[in-house]
């Protein structure tokens, strides 16, 4: 099969399952988000989260590499965006977090499993883990002004995280009867974050659309390039360079507009955002896909 037909292959249920959860409010149909972001935030992803590192294949050497090699391709992000945004004199506390934030979650760990099998997952978690764990302490001090760092703890997500790298690091399993368990959980974390993401985006009203346009091109831009380079520097091996590029260049979060609401950020313009680039992926995403497969 040509580059073209694996690809759409790739991309094609990640965006229907949107598509879908689009479709359903448009038609009238009741979907509680708050309850299954609640779900999915709580339990599903976690579980997942947990044992994909507790089983992961990635030797620690591997491990390592992608570690730092997502560490620096935020910090390197951050840096980017926190001068642009200070010489264009657009509002930090607003713009900033989803900028470098992308949805690594709901697109990037979907992408990964359909791009690289269990073994892209394995990676695109540890991505997804970082990624995280920096939006729920650094990200909520950008939007928020504060965050504390027992608050963070109490995040099942960080949690797991932190449990999910104990048990790799040491060699622990879970009995089977509870990893089939959470195997179970964990399955309903993809389905149910990439419905969410078409609910939401259906609901989302719009704002800016003309800065939300240029921002979301410049976001694609800079983070694939970024994320590009600091693979390409450390050599990561390809499943790693691929997941890593994707992970990063996921477009904004519709967490970063809940978050804009809960703090008083400017939500109308988050809400452009996470709009407009999450349609913009539709392009970007398959292309840089073409590239590192």
């Amino acid at each position: 099969m040509n580059i073209a037909g694996t690809v759409l292959e790739i991309v094609a249920p990640v965006f229907l399952l949107a598509a879908l959860g689009f479709a359903w409010v448009r038609l009238g149909f009741e979907y509680r988000i708050q309850f299954v972001t609640q779900l999915a935030m709580t339990l599903a992803v976690p579980c997942l989260i947990f044992v994909s590192l507790m089983e992961t294949e990635i030797d620690a050497a591997a491990l390592t590499k992608l570690t730092l090699a997502s560490m620096a391709s935020y910090i390197g992000v951050t840096i980017v965006f926190a001068v642009l945004l200070l010489l264009l004199q657009i509002d930090r506390r607003t713009y900033l977090a989803p900028l470098i934030f992308g949805n690594t979650g709901n697109l990037g760990l979907p992408l990964a499993l359909f791009a690289f099998d269990e073994v892209g997952l394995s990676h695109a978690i540890v991505v997804f883990a970082i990624m995280a764990v920096m939006s729920f302490t650094f990200g909520i001090w950008l939007v928020a002004g504060a965050g504390g760092g027992a608050k963070v703890l109490k995040e099942p997500l960080v949690a797991a995280t932190l449990m999910g790298g104990l048990f790799l690091w040491q060699g622990w399993q879970t009995p089977e009867f509870l990893t089939n368990t959470l195997h179970l959980i964990g399955q309903m974390a993809i389905p149910l974050m990439l419905i969410t993401l078409g609910v939401a985006v259906a609901r989302l009203t719009p704002g800016g659309v003309g800065r939300a346009i240029a921002l979301s091109v410049i976001k694609a831009a800079i983070c694939t390039g970024i994320a590009w380079s600091v693979g390409s520097y450390l050599a990561l091996d390809r499943v790693a360079f691929g997941v890593l590029v994707l992970q990063v260049a996921t477009p904004v979060a519709v967490t970063s507009y809940l978050l804009a609401e809960k703090y008083g950020a400017d939500a109308e313009s988050v809400a452009g955002l996470v709009v407009v680039s999450t349609l913009l992926s539709v392009l970007v995403l398959p292309l840089i896909l073409a590239f590192v497969l």
